[in-house]
């Protein structure tokens, strides 16, 4: 069975550019199209998973990469599919609106370092892509499927695991930093996850910066205007 499946419907053709220049000023937008050019010259490459943080790319390799009709389509869901620790297939359902959160395999090595990151899936796209250049493997367009992601970190000087007793403590990147937010394969998911909002930390308008004339983010389900502070990771 398929690791997972987007379905590859249509139906909300989104043009890159328009989707940009309307309410340019929000916080999740910020170098979207330079992003997803980053995001999918690195899957053509074949760059081993960074969170796309690795800045070598120029312009003139984001050239390389076109969207046919300089459209992507967005759909409302993804499945995850699974095997339990009985050897059950199982699936995860995806949906920016009620069920956003996800996990990935931490691609840090450094010594203490956390095995997951964490992020809250923003939107869930399929695009028909064209490589061109002396880097090409093929110039045919080919479908790629990627979601948009918002970024979770793990709150600093915390400890957790078993011998604590404490669960991880994570908290969405606030968009000061340049990788607040980005695109994720989606043959990268291990699962969906179930975090607990820490309800005494309360939740916080802070973390984006606040929209003109009170316009809704792409980063927030419908009708939210702040976030929680932290999360709890449910293990």
């Amino acid at each position: 069975e398929d690791h997972h499946h987007i379905s590859s419907s249509r139906n909300n053709p989104v043009n890159i550019y328009a989707f940009v220049q309307t309410n340019p000023d929000d916080p999740a937008k910020k170098n979207f199209i330079r992003s997803l050019q980053d995001h999918l010259l690195g899957c053509l490459r074949g760059r081993t998973f960074d969170g796309d943080t690795d800045e070598s790319f120029t312009s003139a390799d984001r050239l390389t990469v076109r969207l046919q009709n300089e459209t992507i389509f967005r759909v409302c869901t993804a499945r995850i599919n699974y095997t339990t620790y009985d050897l059950r297939r199982a699936y995860d359902t995806i949906n920016p609106r009620t069920h956003p959160f996800v996990m990935v395999a931490s691609p840090e090595v450094e010594p203490g370092s956390h095995p997951f990151w964490y992020a809250s899936v923003i939107g869930i796209f399929h695009a028909n892509v064209q490589h061109i250049g002396k880097d090409s493997k093929d110039y045919r367009p080919q479908r790629m499927e990627f979601l948009w992601v918002r970024w979770l970190g793990i709150e600093p000087d915390r400890s957790f695991g078993q011998q604590q007793a404490l669960l991880p403590k994570i908290g969405f990147i606030p968009d000061s930093d340049e990788f607040a937010f980005g695109f994720l394969d989606p043959s990268l998911v291990l699962r969906a996850c179930h975090l607990l909002p820490s309800f005494v930390d309360g939740r916080t308008n802070k973390l984006l910066t606040p929209m003109p004339n009170n316009q809704a983010t792409e980063a927030r389900p419908s009708g939210e205007k702040d976030d929680w502070v932290n999360y709890y990771v449910g293990m």
